[in-house]
């Protein structure tokens, strides 16, 4: 039987309210700086297992957990001096650290995938940080979206994919960031796992040394790994200058006029990267709308935000199963 999905305000009484759900082993849209994630209680057996039969997720492919602040953070993860020089630098923000989980973080093994190390981040939004305040635990909260498809950056954007599914969903309007976090890998050299709402550059900066890359697409070890991912209906061209006839063009700078959508007029990478996911339903619709073949995005600068932007991209227009 479908399930009644509340729509909240990000007031004291909302978040309030969120966090009740939260307690009870439901489960939550909330806004963070990068995308609405779906929050469970990390240590609820059954509500982690909830987000996975929500969102119809592998349960291969590992959570990441959210926490208020880098001394919670400290008791579920094993912390070197690489991690908390990182935490210091970036944190609250969008970076994510897989670290050595600690043997009694009393986290729930559907978490991790059965990894012995487990991906955490400190989130900005200050509607995130109270709720995890209020919650008073550690969520577990992957995109809220089924998995596979279009993350969300805007309540409606839950609710269209996950209502009847899920309790509530805290409204606190667009996120700034649009991107998923960058999770790095520190149980060994530091490796980018996932490029996100960080640029790698400034990690490289602030470790000094460049970063190892990495990720498994069969043998998840982070979010985000899968090949296919973040999908429209439609299918999806990359680095296109001319558009087919029947392919909807979003563009991307200046030099895309007739362009109908565009990430950014300007060629502003953040601008860009907080449009992302909304541009490309927007895409999606107009292409079904229209009974235009596929969408077509103009070439972004692999570069700061632009490698995260791509990424998603590329996964996008992955072949399908």
């Amino acid at each position: 039987m479908p399930i009644k999905t509340q729509s909240l305000d990000a007031t004291s009484d909302g978040i309030a309210a969120a966090a009740d759900i939260l307690r009870a082993g439901g489960l939550v849209g909330f806004p963070t700086e990068t995308v609405y994630g779906l929050g469970g209680d990390a240590r609820n057996d059954t509500a982690v297992a909830r987000i996975f039969e929500a969102k119809a997720r592998p349960q291969f492919n590992p959570l990441i957990v959210h926490v208020p602040d880098l001394q919670t953070a400290q008791s579920y993860a094993a912390f070197n001096d690489q991690a908390l020089a990182l935490a210091a630098a970036f944190w609250p923000g969008p970076l994510t650290l897989v670290l050595p989980l600690n043997p009694d973080a009393g986290l729930s093994p559907l978490v991790t995938a059965g990894l012995d190390t487990v991906a955490i981040r400190v989130p900005a939004h200050p509607t995130a940080r109270a709720l995890l305040r209020a919650f008073g635990g550690p969520l577990a909260a992957p995109s809220a979206n089924p998995s596979g498809r279009i993350s969300p950056t805007r309540a409606d954007h839950v609710h269209a994919g996950l209502s009847g599914r899920i309790e509530g969903v805290l409204d606190d309007g667009p996120c700034v960031v649009g991107v998923e976090s960058t999770i790095l890998g520190l149980d060994g050299a530091p490796t980018l796992l996932r490029p996100g709402g960080l640029p790698h550059e400034a990690i490289e900066a602030a470790l000094g040394i460049p970063l190892s890359l990495g990720g498994d697409s069969n043998k998840p070890t982070a979010p985000g790994q899968l090949a296919s991912h973040y999908a429209p209906n439609a299918g999806v061209r990359l680095a296109v200058t001319t558009p087919q006839h029947q392919e909807v063009w979003v563009g991307f700078g200046p030099d895309c006029q007739g362009a109908p959508l565009t990430l950014s007029p300007s060629g502003d990478l953040i601008e860009a990267a907080a449009n992302l996911f909304h541009t490309l339903r927007l895409a999606d619709a107009l292409a079904a709308q229209t009974g235009q073949g596929g969408i077509a995005f103009a070439p972004i600068p692999e570069t700061g935000l632009g490698r995260a932007i791509n990424d998603r991209l590329r996964r996008a227009a992955a072949p399908r199963d």
